[in-house]
């Protein structure tokens, strides 16, 4: 592989929101694979980055969120998923990993050129950062089985168009890292 990252969007979360009834099912089904490419990311020393809402709490940073996460009702979802000590994190206020955030120019740093985009959600951060991933010349994968949606269809669509209109390589978690 190149110069591979992997990029966990959104997934430290307390799921106290709007859409959580929606995307919990989901998130629970590619926490495991998430959780899987994480541990084969550390054992080849790729760089692990969490790109992670602040959810409009500006005074907190990635502990706050973390320990947050970890004390809802909804812990099962992040305790597999926790940054250890050698991985990366970037808060973000918006859907894009890329929106005025440092992110590109860490990747820079790291001399990183392909991204394997995992977290949630598929039809909204995943979709936004991959476009912005490939207008900025880094190569894209998507493993499907490591990215959570809402909504079923527009995630299949959010795929699609990524794999179609932005070249993104969309596999399954299993084909990466082997």
């Amino acid at each position: 592989m190149k110069n591979t990252a992997l990029l966990v969007i959104d997934m430290i979360n307390t799921y106290d929101h709007k859409d959580a009834d929606l995307l919990i099912p989901s998130a629970r089904t590619v926490v495991p694979a998430v959780a899987d490419l994480l541990r084969r990311a550390r054992d080849r020393s790729a760089p692990v980055i969490y790109v992670n809402d602040n959810f409009g709490e500006w005074r907190s940073h990635h502990g706050e969120l973390l320990d947050r996460a970890l004390s809802g009702p909804h812990s099962h979802l992040v305790q597999p998923l926790k940054p250890d000590r050698d991985s990366l994190f970037v808060v973000k206020a918006r859907h894009s990993v890329f929106f005025e955030t440092p992110l590109e120019y860490l990747l820079r740093q790291q001399n990183i050129d392909q991204l394997v985009l995992t977290g949630q959600v598929t039809e909204q951060c995943v979709l936004y950062s991959a476009l912005d991933a490939h207008i900025r010349h880094f190569d894209v994968i998507v493993p499907r089985d490591a990215v959570a949606h809402i909504h079923e269809d527009l995630a299949r669509a959010a795929l699609r168009m990524m794999e179609r209109n932005m070249g993104a390589h969309v596999c399954t978690s299993k084909d990466l890292w082997k």
